[in-house]
């Protein structure tokens, strides 16, 4: 398993006008990097009910994959970040499915198999049958444990997938 980011798109000077944290030590990711994985769970923030800029213009960068279809077959997920609640909770995945479907993704939803939590009323909880997710505000509201618990059960359950797909081929 890694972790790694899109490279940032915005120029310095931009990103401290606009208050923006300093730069992480999380490696930067290449589109071929993606080829070399078993399955694939892309995270990203929502800007105007879409994912950021920046990570469209990294799956941009993957026209030589899409080519010659180095991801079709594999599984993938999404979970995201919205800064209000209907800052694009459903929005952001539906739009970003489009990219795994040109690549030939297998789309994995979460759909209900977070069980009661994915009916909670009562406390502020992001994500949708489609993914994991959270509600950012401006920046410092931080997931709740809730949120937290159904991104895990996203992630064992999204490995649980990959496996079987693995297993098959």
């Amino acid at each position: 398993m890694r972790a790694d980011q899109v490279p940032e798109t915005l120029p310095d000077e931009v990103l401290g006008k606009m208050g923006a944290p300093p730069k992480s030590d999380v490696p930067i990711i290449t589109p071929h990097e993606l080829a070399e994985a078993d399955g694939i769970i892309f995270g990203f923030p929502t800007r105007f009910g879409m994912m950021a800029a920046q990570f469209k213009a990294f799956l941009d960068a993957t026209g030589g994959l899409w080519r010659a279809q180095q991801l079709a077959g594999k599984p993938a997920g999404i979970f995201y970040s919205t800064g209000s609640q209907g800052g694009g909770q459903e929005t952001t995945p539906l739009t970003a499915i489009t990219q795994l479907v040109h690549h030939g993704m297998i789309f994995v939803p979460i759909g209900y198999t977070f069980g009661a939590g994915m009916f909670e009323m009562e406390l502020v909880k992001g994500g949708s049958p489609y993914g994991a997710g959270t509600y950012a505000g401006d920046g410092s509201r931080f997931p709740s444990e809730l949120e937290l618990e159904q991104a895990f059960h996203q992630g064992k359950y999204f490995a649980g997938i990959a496996k079987k797909f693995k297993s098959s081929s």
